[in-house]
C-alpha cells in the first residue's frame, strides 16, 4: 500500500514533466514562423480577474459587448475582444453577477452587483447601477427590491436585502 502511494505521485509528475521538456526545446524554432512577431500580452478579462459571470452584446453592433466578471469589474470591448477597457472600477461593489443592456437603447447598461455563483468565496454587492452612456459613468439605483435563493445569509434558504 505504501509503495503504491509512493508510485503514484512520481508517475504523475513525470507524465507532466516529459512534455514539458519537450516544450522548452522548441526554442530553436526558426523566427519565421507566421506567429513569432506577436508578442504575448494581457487581453483583458481572460487573465487574472476570475470567473466570468455574464455577457451584454450590443443588437446592432457586433463588435461590441460587455463582460461581467464575479471576482471584479465588468469589461467592455468594441472591436470584438482585441482590446479590452474596465468600466466599472469606482463604484461600491467590484463582484458583477449579471450585466443587461436596455433594448430599447444598447447604451444604457444595468448591473447587479454580487457574485451570483456562490462556491469557496463569494464578492458581495451593493445593489444595481444604471450607466446612461455605455459604462461611462454610473449610478446606483436605490429602492431596487434583490433576492437571492440559497442558504448564504438564513437557514431558510431565502436571502432578501432591499437596497
Amino acid at each position: 500500500m505504501l509503495r503504491t502511494q509512493l508510485i503514484k505521485p512520481l508517475l504523475f509528475s513525470l507524465l507532466f514533466s516529459i512534455p514539458l521538456q519537450a516544450c522548452a526545446a522548441d526554442d530553436d524554432e526558426p523566427k519565421d514562423h507566421p506567429l513569432a512577431g506577436i508578442p504575448l500580452r494581457s487581453i483583458g478579462p481572460a487573465l487574472t480577474s476570475g470567473r466570468v459571470a455574464d455577457f451584454a452584446f450590443h443588437p446592432d453592433a457586433w463588435q461590441s459587448h460587455y463582460v461581467a466578471m464575479a471576482s471584479g469589474n465588468l469589461w467592455k470591448t468594441e472591436n470584438n475582444g482585441v482590446t479590452w477597457t474596465p468600466v466599472f472600477e469606482n463604484e461600491g461593489s467590484y463582484a458583477i453577477g449579471v450585466v443587461e443592456l436596455d433594448p430599447s437603447d444598447p447604451n444604457t447598461v444595468w448591473v447587479g452587483t454580487g457574485e451570483n455563483n456562490s462556491q469557496r468565496s463569494v464578492g458581495f454587492g451593493d445593489g444595481v447601477y444604471r450607466s446612461l452612456d455605455g459604462g461611462k459613468t454610473w449610478e446606483k439605483i436605490d429602492s431596487a427590491f434583490i433576492s437571492a435563493p440559497g442558504p448564504r445569509y438564513n437557514t431558510d434558504g431565502i436571502d432578501k436585502k432591499t437596497f
